[in-house]
Formats: C-alpha cells, sequence, structure tokens
C-alpha cells in the first residue's frame, strides 16, 4: 500500500506581506506530476490545508482546483483540519465527495470511523482525526479525566474502532513532543500541546501535520512530512519534499522522500551595505528569489530596502548585524525569552514580584485560564 503524506499547504498565506499563492499553485503542480510518477493507492493531507479559517477566495479556488485534479487521479483522498483551519468549513459537502473518494474529516464528534483501503495483505484502515484540543474531548467524553493534550489524543484513540490484526494508518494535525519546530508554526499557550508519541502505539504509520520540517518522531512510523514551501527564513535550509509510505504486511514499513524544487527559494545574505550591493557578489545568484539581507554597517544605511530591491525585486525582509543591534540580541538572550512559553514567562514574574514560585494548583489555574483565552480567540 503506497500513501503520499502532506500536509500545510498554508493555502492563501503571506509571508512578510508577499501573497505565496502564485508559489503554492506552481508547487501543487509539481506535486501532481509526482502523483502520476508514483501512482500511490492513496493521498494523505495532514491539516493546515489554509493559513486562516476563514480564506480568501483564491485560496478557496486554488484548494479546489487541486481536489478536482487529484480527483481525476483516482486514488482515494484523505484530508483533515489543522488549527489554522475551519473544521465546519473545511468539511463542507463531505458526504458528498465521498463519492469521488475524497474523504474529508467532520467536525470531531467523539466517532472516528475509519475507510478502509484492501491490497495484496489484506486490509488497511485509515482515521481521520483532526486538530482536537482538551475542551474538544471532554465535551464529548465528560466522564474521562482529560487535563492535557496527550490525554485528549490518548481518548480519542481509545475510542476508535481499531483492529489491531490489520494495518491502522493516522492522519492527525498535533504537535508531538520531541519534534523540531520553526518561527512560522503557531505555538499554545504555555507549551501545553504536547501530545506523547506513545498514543500512537496501535498505529503502523502516523501521518502527521502542524511541524514545518520534515521529520520522523519517535522512528519513521511517526512522522511529518513537513510544507511543500518555505515559509520563513527559518526554514531557508530545508529540502522541501513529498513522503511517500509504503506499507508492506504487518509490521513492513519503508518511507522516503520525493523532493520539491520551488518556484522561488528562499535566501539569507550577510554582509556591509556595498558588499551586498556590488556586482561581484550577486551575479551567481538567484535574485528572483525570496530573499533576507542582514547588513553588518554599524550605521544604519539610509533607504536601504528601497536601493536593494532594485537589485533584488523580492527582498523580503532587512535586518542589522551590529554593535548595537547585538546588544539588544545578548539582553534578550540573557532572559532567554525566545525559548520561554507565556505561562514561562508569566511564572518568571511572579517569581520576581512574589520571592518565591507559583505553587502547582497556581499553575494548573493559569494554565487552564490560558488555554480559554486562547481559545476564545480562535
Amino acid at each position: 500500500m503506497k500513501l503520499i503524506h502532506l500536509s500545510d499547504l498554508h493555502l492563501g498565506k503571506r509571508v512578510n506581506e508577499f501573497s505565496m499563492l502564485e508559489d503554492q499553485r506552481y508547487i501543487l503542480k509539481q506535486i501532481l506530476t509526482i502523483i502520476d510518477q508514483e501512482a500511490p493507492d492513496g493521498v494523505l493531507i495532514a491539516g493546515d490545508v489554509y493559513d486562516r479559517p476563514v480564506p480568501s477566495a483564491e485560496a478557496v479556488t486554488l484548494l479546489d482546483d487541486f481536489l478536482v485534479e487529484l480527483a481525476r487521479r483516482g486514488a482515494p483522498v484523505f484530508l483533515i483540519s489543522g488549527n489554522h483551519d475551519s473544521p465546519e468549513r473545511l468539511s463542507f459537502a463531505g458526504r458528498l465527495v465521498e463519492e469521488r473518494h475524497i474523504y474529508l474529516s467532520p467536525v470531531y464528534d467523539g466517532t472516528v470511523h475509519p475507510v478502509t483501503l484492501t491490497d495484496q495483505w489484506g486490509e488497511v484502515d485509515v482515521f481521520l482525526l483532526p486538530f482536537v484540543k482538551p475542551v474538544h474531548l471532554r465535551r464529548c467524553f465528560p466522564e474521562e479525566t482529560i487535563e492535557s493534550y496527550t490525554d485528549a489524543v490518548r481518548c480519542a484513540v481509545a475510542h476508535m474502532d481499531l483492529n489491531p490484526a490489520r494495518r491502522n494508518v493516522l492522519v492527525t494535525h498535533q504537535f508531538v513532543t520531541g519534534a523540531q519546530r520553526c518561527e512560522s508554526e503557531e505555538l499554545s499557550v504555555g507549551g501545553s500541546d504536547n501530545v506523547d508519541a506513545s498514543v500512537f502505539a496501535p498505529f503502523d504509520y502516523v501521518a502527521l501535520g502542524h511541524i514545518h520540517g520534515p521529520q520522523n518522531v519517535d522512528g519513521e512510523r511517526v512522522r511529518y512530512c513537513g510544507t511543500p514551501l518555505k515559509y520563513s527564513f527559518s526554514e531557508a535550509r530545508h529540502q522541501k519534499s513529498v513522503t511517500v509510505a509504503e506499507l508492506g504486511p504487518k509490521g513492513n514499513l519503508t518511507v522516503r522522500t520525493v523532493p520539491l524544487t520551488p518556484r522561488r527559494d528562499m535566501l539569507e545574505l550577510r554582509g556591509t551595505y556595498l558588499e551586498v550591493s556590488a556586482r561581484e557578489f550577486y551575479q551567481n545568484l538567484d535574485r528572483e528569489a525570496y530573499i533576507r539581507v542582514t547588513l553588518t554597517d554599524e550605521e544604519d544605511v539610509p533607504d536601504a530596502m528601497g536601493k536593494l530591491r532594485i537589485l533584488y525585486p523580492n527582498l523580503m525582509r532587512l535586518d542589522y548585524d551590529n554593535r548595537r543591534t547585538r546588544s539588544g540580541v545578548e539582553m534578550l538572550e540573557a532572559m532567554e525569552v525566545e525559548q520561554q512559553s507565556p505561562l514561562e514567562l508569566f511564572a518568571s514574574l511572579y517569581e520576581q514580584q512574589n520571592g518565591g514560585p507559583m505553587s502547582p494548583e497556581q499553575r494548573e489555574y493559569l494554565t487552564s485560564l490560558m488555554e480559554h483565552v486562547w481559545e476564545e480567540c480562535e
């Protein structure tokens, strides 16, 4: 059973105010070419299909075109909502499109019914679990004790009709503890969104979405395929790809990747203004790429962004690295602000103000309060 694993398309996304729609259209066509070459038995799309709960008309049209092309190829498509998606909007007309073998995860209601595929070794059950929070599971199972994201996903899995003798595939969208994040990903309040990989023990392959860098977690059986495009300069060195998972007899799995080549790459350049604007510096560069320039001049260069955009038309970001900026960075690094969650920052402030740490009860109350506020804002 050969499965193509995609996630985090983020259709309609803007990066540093640049629309990525044309880049996304380009990469989706490339993915269709890979699907033609691989001839998979199914396509898994693990959430964050759109970049916002209410997507633009252009983003909706782009997804519509992509799904039509997938349907024409005949392989079933399995698609779930991520934390950026509206599950209600994404699952619209789901029962109708099932006739074309496009399976959309409905709004989670406590039940996940598998879709069964068959190959020479028997049945493969595919389960679609959209992005869920503890509050979603508490509503469905008020008798259960669900305090964390791990509890929530474990509860959801426990209520699936799993046959351990069959090969079981899960498509879901969560942050699994130990995965390496990028700056373009959304962090949950208090770092409370971690899910322990042990909850996925019953599955032969777990197709994850949410993390933008392709990576395995707890072995290749639990995998993030990553985004098809680079959505921040923290991803500039990533090799984006499509993941191909092949399930043989029960317990037999091979995972490989097929590289993707973007319409425009992301590049980071560094030097003084005179250096980065010199012909010998840029003559061998792809100047149409999305570019971040870090200037090392001690003094700010007047209208540096405007001047450099003549040379680099897709210059997205301009930074300085000099004595002034380093002093600020060193101060921030000393505070480790970027590595602290909102809960940790509040706990640090509390300790400074009160001369001692918060109690476990106070931390638990603050975490639940932050989660409630976060949920109300989404």
